[in-house]
């Protein structure tokens, strides 16, 4: 018998002679937990996008929604951000979060991928497994399986202790993530679902894709639950699963109650009758369903991950808020209401009440004490390394952040355009020392005019990895200048390079930056703004929040509370294009102009 658990002094059993036999089973087209009928009623929440110290908060508060079950991702790359460096304790502690699911009263269900989409970066690969040359991601390739297995031989010891049948919360565990939306690599499949048993998983395995047939027939495996993520039209997805896998019940496995939201796009919502009403559309088909998310959170630092249209890159926002029933301060919502009189009705039990909204601190203006030039802070930051081409981000060892470039190149009399070819992701350049452009992927590839003189300049780039692409078979593309600069037809070469990785910097890197001090008496949440700044990066207390951006839809940015303490608290700001006057505090959340979002799979 192994030692019990234990979070905050109470103790979980794990006695591993427990029965191997799943607590959560089905037969006859419905759940089964221990033997009795059951509905799934559960909501995504991820560890790894609410501060430790309120992941109880938020998890009674889907108690308080009526729910009786969380469910969450496992970001590899936020547990191994370098190869071989495993980190699960504090905010990446998965343990004590799933034992504190249990200790509230939830099931848990897990879904640890490898791959999690999540709009989160890179869909929770980390970046030196993305940038292993010619690796095949989501497939067979043994290069990738074999990175996969040396993962799951960390993870899995530390979750099949807290499955149901040995005392802990876990009931499911889901096989990949939508992989029908991505290939049809059955062998893949099958080699997942093997290592899970192999790796201790006797708790449900399952599937979970659109509802089509294109993605149920590239994501489902034989043998397994196969269940639908959607959010409308939850009749139609419950007669494709019962027509393709008869006996099986009907759960949604992500109801798309809301939205996220790209930097430039509107903030999408969803209204909250119309969310609700599907939630009882669900529950009248006899349904399970997973509420996707019932409570966003924040993507805190540089996890935020993008998206790709086929033409241009779409960079996720900070605020993963995603009009969830419990907001992204923890506050209780009109969505939050109708959803829970559904589930009660459908139940005929009362939820307990939630916690209160947390306080907010009050509105106030920060005046910003200047920093030093931004070039003349970055130039001093960061080892250069000299190549003879520029080096991507893969080269540097670089995840996420910035790099700087620096060249000398002739630019000739009359002048020259300036192009870079594959441009990841925004490039604003200098020459000797002055702006003159900001460059996205497209303007790159059609190039910007410097003046010249026949002389050698000073040309610096610096180049933002604005997330790394989480969806779609642009999954795991390098960043920074994969293609080359040049000056009308003449390639530029000799660089230098400094990787400037801006979540691991520290007292001594964030010194000549923009300040402001916030006092307070008893630290609370509260919500930033950027009044008449540009783009960039905010810390509290030397903890990196986030990216801001003008073009928004965010115009505030949520810091909670367990960031402050009581007396005087240093916000750093690193700005890239225009410098405000204040940083100012605002009583309410501002997540940008409305615009309701429905998926159809139209």
């Amino acid at each position: 018998m192994t030692a019990p658990l234990t979070v905050d002094g109470a103790a979980i059993a794990a006695d591993a002679t427990a029965a191997s036999m799943s607590a959560l089973t089905f037969a006859d087209g419905r759940f089964l937990r221990n033997g009795e009928p059951h509905r799934i009623l559960s909501g995504s929440l991820h560890y790894f996008r609410v501060h430790p110290d309120l992941w109880r908060d938020r998890l009674e508060r889907l108690v308080a929604l009526g729910l009786n079950t969380v469910d969450t991702y496992v970001a590899w790359n936020f547990h191994e951000r370098r190869r071989g460096e495993i980190d699960f304790t504090g905010w990446r502690d998965l343990e004590r979060f799933l034992a504190l699911a249990a200790e509230v009263g939830l099931d848990a269900i897990v879904r640890p991928g490898p791959y999690i989409c999540a709009e989160w970066d890179n869909g929770g690969f980390p970046a030196w497994l993305t940038g292993t040359a010619g690796i095949g991601l989501r497939s067979s390739d043994p290069v990738y399986l074999d990175a996969v297995d040396v993962w799951f031989d960390e993870l899995l010891p530390r979750i099949v202790p807290l499955q149901a049948g040995r005392g802990g919360p876990i009931v499911a565990v889901q096989l990949e993530n939508e992989y029908g939306s991505y290939g049809d690599d059955a062998d893949h499949l099958a080699w997942m679902h093997e290592r899970l048993l192999a790796g201790g998983v006797t708790e449900l395995v399952y599937t979970a894709d659109g509802p089509t047939d294109l993605m149920q027939d590239g994501g489902s495996v034989p043998g397994l639950l196969a269940t639908a993520t959607f959010g409308s039209r939850a009749g139609q997805a419950a007669s494709l699963l019962r027509d393709r896998r008869r006996g099986e019940p009907f759960m949604c496995a992500e109801l798309w109650n809301g939205w996220f939201d790209h930097w430039g796009d509107p903030h999408h919502v969803r209204a909250p009758e119309g969310a609700a009403g599907v939630v009882a559309d669900i529950l009248a088909e006899g349904g399970s369903v997973s509420l996707y998310m019932a409570h966003g959170g924040t993507n805190f630092g540089l996890w935020s991950g993008a998206n790709h249209d086929g033409a241009r890159l779409q960079p996720t926002q900070t605020s993963y808020d995603s009009h969830a029933p419990i907001a992204e301060n923890g506050a209780v919502t009109e969505k939050f209401r109708r959803i829970r009189d559904v589930i009660r009705d459908a139940t005929g039990s009362a939820p307990p009440e939630a916690p209160r909204t947390p306080p907010i601190l009050p509105a106030a203006s920060l005046p910003l004490r200047r920093g030093r030039d931004l070039l003349d802070v970055l130039r001093g930051l960061g080892e250069p390394v000299r190549r003879a081409v520029p080096p991507t981000f893969e080269d540097l060892g670089l995840d996420a952040g910035l790099v700087l470039y620096e060249a000398r190149p002739i630019v000739p009399r009359g002048g020259a355009t300036l192009t870079i070819r594959r441009l990841r992701d925004r490039a604003t350049v200098f020459v000797d020392g002055v702006r003159v452009a900001v460059l996205d992927a497209e303007q790159a590839a059609v190039g910007v005019r410097l003046e010249g003189s026949g002389e050698p300049v000073v040309l610096e780039i610096l180049v933002e990895n604005q997330g790394r692409i989480n969806y779609g078979p642009l999954l795991g593309e390098g960043k920074g200048i994969l293609g080359g600069v040049q000056l009308d037809r003449r390639l530029v070469q000799r660089w230098t390079a400094r990787a400037l990785p801006l979540d691991e910097w520290g007292e001594g890197e964030l010194a000549g930056l923009a300040e402001a001090t916030l006092h307070v008496d008893e630290p609370a949440d509260a919500f930033l703004a950027f009044p008449g700044f540009g783009k960039g990066f905010v810390w509290v207390n030397g903890f990196l929040l986030g990216r801001y951006w003008e073009i928004g839809p965010q115009q505030t940015s949520y810091l909670p509370a367990p960031l402050l303490r009581a007396g005087d608290n240093t916000i750093h700001v690193l700005e890239l294009e225009r410098m405000g006057e204040a940083v100012e505090l605002r009583e309410h959340a501002d997540l940008g102009p409305e615009q309701e979002y429905i998926e159809t799979f139209d």
